[in-house]
C-alpha cells in the first residue's frame, strides 16, 4: 500500500496511465471520504493505493480498515473513451485543441440518441453493465464498498434518484454501493446498496 500515485509499493515509477488511473481513483475517494464525513460525522482518513487483487483504496472509517473500488460510470465505452482523454487532457493542463474523428462523431450521434431514449431504462443498463463486471472480480478484503463516480454528463442527482428506487441490484461482494452523482464530487453521494 502506499499513498503515492507515481510509484509503487516497491519505488518503482508507474507509467503515465497507471499514474493518471490512480489521480482518478484517489480524487472520487477524496471526495467520498468528505461528503461522508460531513454528513455522518464519522471520521474517514488515510488514503493509500493497493496492489492488484486488492481494491483500489484503502482507508479507515472511525479508526477500522476500510477497502474501496473505486468504478467510473460511463454510457459507452466509446464514451469512456473520449471522456478520458479530456481528462488526460485536463489533468496535464493541455489546452491543446482535439479535433474529432470520426467514431467520436459517431459517439457525439449516439449520445444525442441517448439523450432521447427513456432515462431510467438508459442509467439502469448502464449501472447494471458495471455492477455486473465488478461483481465478476474476487477482493482480498473483509470490508469492501464500491463507490461510483459518474463521469458521463448525461445523468444527474435527480436521474440517479429516481432510477435507484426499485432497481434490481445483481448479485455483489459489497458491503455497500455509493454513488458520486456529479463527477466534480460537487454533490452529495447517494447510497444504493
Amino acid at each position: 500500500m502506499t499513498s503515492d500515485i507515481h510509484h509503487y509499493d516497491n519505488g518503482k515509477p508507474l507509467n503515465r496511465s497507471e499514474s493518471l488511473k490512480r489521480k482518478i481513483e484517489r480524487d472520487a475517494a477524496r471526495y467520498f471520504l468528505r461528503w461522508f464525513e460531513s454528513l455522518y460525522q464519522i471520521p474517514m482518513r488515510n488514503i493509500w493505493h493497493n496492489e492488484p487483487s486488492k481494491p483500489d483504496i484503502s482507508c479507515h472509517l472511525d479508526g477500522e480498515p476500510l477497502d474501496l473500488e473505486i468504478a467510473h460510470l460511463y454510457a459507452s465505452a466509446s464514451e469512456a473513451k473520449i471522456l478520458t482523454q479530456e481528462i488526460i487532457l485536463q489533468t496535464q493542463g493541455t489546452e491543446a485543441a482535439v479535433n474529432a474523428s470520426d467514431k467520436e462523431l459517431e459517439l457525439l450521434n449516439y449520445l444525442a440518441d441517448l439523450v432521447e431514449m427513456d432515462s431510467k431504462l438508459r442509467l439502469e443498463t448502464a449501472l447494471t453493465r458495471l455492477l455486473t463486471n465488478k461483481a465478476k472480480k474476487t477482493y482480498d478484503s473483509p470490508r469492501v464498498w464500491l463507490v461510483i463516480r459518474n463521469a458521463s454528463p448525461l445523468w444527474k442527482s435527480k436521474e440517479f434518484e429516481q432510477c435507484i428506487e426499485g432497481f434490481n441490484m445483481p448479485k455483489n461482494p459489497f458491503e455497500q454501493i455509493w454513488l458520486l452523482p456529479e463527477f466534480d464530487g460537487s454533490e452529495p453521494p447517494i447510497r444504493i446498496f
